[in-house]
């Protein structure tokens, strides 16, 4: 059973996990931990269908899974006391809608492709789930600019520039949910990212604790080929990460005929 594959993982000594068990329990607790002592109301998490928000949401929900298996539903609900929202709810499902909350944010660069890999995903581990066109927003910004630069911008002279502010722009709104639910943000930059200095600031850096901070991709995207198919730590696979295991990687920042 799942618990009895929790506790035969709890008595491994760290040199006898796998480095996909260590990744879970060493994540998992570290979640768990913040949230409590900074008694935060949940995650938040902007929710793009690739592989780091998609290994974040998966890491909420084994947080979810193994602390219940460890701690029992009541044991979990006394140690989260201040999550009023969570108390009268009994299964993992019910607990896992208020804990996460997910947000697409779509551009008109955005695909089918993501977004279905999203939506699925946050429906495969009962996650709060929304989308968001944040179109409106990036093209106000854009105008302001335009209007004080006195010219028009386009993708041939301002690539870099257009591509950012559309990581950008997906900020304040998630922020916005963030502060009224009183949860956590997650930050979904790893290190890869870090290293080479792929990455938005104020866009994918922004957030409240960042559990891949020090991961590379090819990592990454290994766990989440393992945590589709396998049990680890007694956490049951989640088969909807074939959506976002299949995907050939993209930020979906500029018009495909850019790319």
């Amino acid at each position: 059973t799942s618990s009895q594959e929790t506790n035969t993982a709890l008595l491994k000594t760290c040199d006898q996990l796998t480095i996909s068990e260590e990744f879970l329990m060493a994540e998992t607790l570290g979640l768990f931990d913040y949230m409590r002592k900074s008694f935060s109301k949940g995650f938040i998490l902007s929710l793009s269908g690739g592989v780091d928000s998609a290994c974040c949401a998966a890491l909420v929900y084994a947080m979810v899974q193994r602390a219940i298996n460890e701690l029992g539903i009541d044991g979990f609900k006394k140690r989260l006391a201040y999550f009023k929202d969570i108390q009268d709810k009994n299964s993992i499902e019910e607990i896992m809608h208020e804990m996460l909350c997910c947000v697409y944010q779509a551009t008109e660069n955005s695909g089918p492709v993501t977004e279905n890999a999203a939506e699925s995903l946050a429906q495969a581990i009962s996650s709060e789930y929304h989308f968001f066109n944040v179109d409106n927003v990036l093209n106000a910004y854009k105008s302001l600019v335009q209007g004080t630069m006195d010219r028009p911008l386009s993708w041939k002279t301002d690539d870099l520039a257009l591509q950012n502010i559309q990581a950008r722009v997906r900020a304040p709104g998630i922020w916005m949910m963030t502060n009224l639910r009183g949860g956590l943000l997650i930050t979904t930059s790893n290190r890869s990212e870090a290293a080479v200095g792929y990455a938005t600031m104020d866009g994918d850096t922004c957030g409240s604790i960042c559990p891949l901070g020090g991961v590379d991709k090819t990592f990454l995207r290994r766990w989440l080929r393992d945590y589709e198919t396998n049990v680890i730590c007694g956490c049951e696979p989640i088969a909807a990460l074939k959506f976002v295991n299949v995907q050939e990687p993209t930020a979906e920042l500029r018009p495909k005929e850019q790319v």
